[in-house]
């Protein structure tokens, strides 16, 4: 039998969407859009920093709104109880300067993401870690002969899900069910874990 290892998403998973939530104290309605919305990363992103430019909004206006952010319902308990039986890792596409305060709520899980590029308080720029990087980073624990069950919920998830061994959606929107129908799909954590206990 296979060593596991769980790979999970973070947005929309265990934690709010970051960008949702700056929307909603900024009142930029443009900020809304996440990758459920928009498939292609680099346009998410490009278009992220032009708004952040045009309204001033520094590095330090982002980091307010997400040290209010709180974990999902349930979520801490469902991870620390995945974690009690398995690894777990968190595969995101978020920054290192946006996930601390929420990793430390979630009691340090393993979180792999990107980076971003400031200068003089203002985003400027952001570094992938590397393109597709939930696939290539499932793909890598593959080669080190681990058996992977993934989960995540939106576009960006989709390539880390068919190359995990079992992929399941969790909380995604309709259309994703309805393009990706060969993920099982869930609404809660209970059900979650059932389907990756499964596998276990």
């Amino acid at each position: 039998m296979k060593q596991s290892i769980v790979t999970l998403d973070l947005e929309g998973v265990l934690v709010p969407e970051i960008w949702i939530a700056v929307s909603e104290k900024t009142g930029i309605e443009e900020l809304r859009l996440t990758t459920r919305d928009i498939p292609d990363y680099d346009v998410l992103m490009k278009g992220r920093l032009e708004i952040l430019d045009k309204h001033h909004l520094k590095l330090s206006d982002i980091q307010e709104v997400i040290g209010s952010l709180r974990p999902l319902d349930g979520a801490k308990e469902f991870l620390g109880d995945l974690r009690a039986t398995t690894q777990v890792i968190i595969l995101s596409d978020t920054f290192e300067e946006f996930a601390q305060p929420l990793m430390r709520q979630l009691d340090w899980p393993t979180l792999l993401c990107h980076r971003l590029e400031v200068s003089d308080g203002r985003i400027t720029n952001y570094r992938l870690r590397q393109s597709n990087q939930k696939q290539k980073a499932v793909a890598a624990l593959k080669s080190l002969d681990y058996l992977v069950i993934a989960a995540g919920d939106s576009f960006n998830d989709t390539a880390m899900l068919t190359e995990a061994h079992a992929g399941f959606l969790f909380r995604a929107p309709v259309a994703i069910q309805k393009q990706f129908a060969q993920f099982k799909a869930v609404e809660t954590y209970a059900d979650l874990s059932r389907l990756i206990k499964e596998w276990l």
